[in-house]
């Protein structure tokens, strides 16, 4: 006589989805709900399909993740400029420090989205459905 241990088998979730969906700012679950109430307030609960989203835990990945995209295409930028014309010192405070902060907050909420949606298709934290509310 064998014993077969058994355990159910959650429904499968594409993490290349549920970030696409994320960074278009909409729900991982069913990509028509908005993430967020206000600029990087997720949501607590999908108006669309029902989805809890509050169980997100971003915290300081998606500023880290901004940091790198925007310091690589600014200091990119930067040497190529640099390399090629001679720019006093106040032009390129000009230039860099207001593109720096433009890419920043374009891309931040775009991130953070792609963040909850990894969260929620890798089941961190509670989005795996045995939590309760926080």
């Amino acid at each position: 006589m064998s014993l077969e241990i058994t355990t159910p088998q959650a429904d499968s979730r594409s993490v290349k989805n549920a970030i696409f969906k994320g960074v278009k700012c909409r729900c991982p679950n069913c990509g028509e709900g908005r993430l967020f109430d206000k600029w990087l307030k997720v949501t607590p609960q999908c108006n669309q399909c029902g989805e809890e989203l509050f169980h997100e835990r971003a915290q300081d990945f998606p500023p880290y993740i901004t940091i790198s995209i925007v310091g690589h295409i600014v200091v990119t930028l930067l040497l190529i400029v640099e390399s090629n014309f001679d720019l006093s010192m106040n032009t390129h405070l000009m230039i860099w420090l207001p593109l720096a902060f433009i890419l920043s907050l374009a891309i931040m909420q775009p991130v953070k989205g792609g963040v909850v949606g990894m969260q929620w298709a890798l089941r961190m934290f509670g989005f795996d459905g045995n939590s309760t509310n926080d």
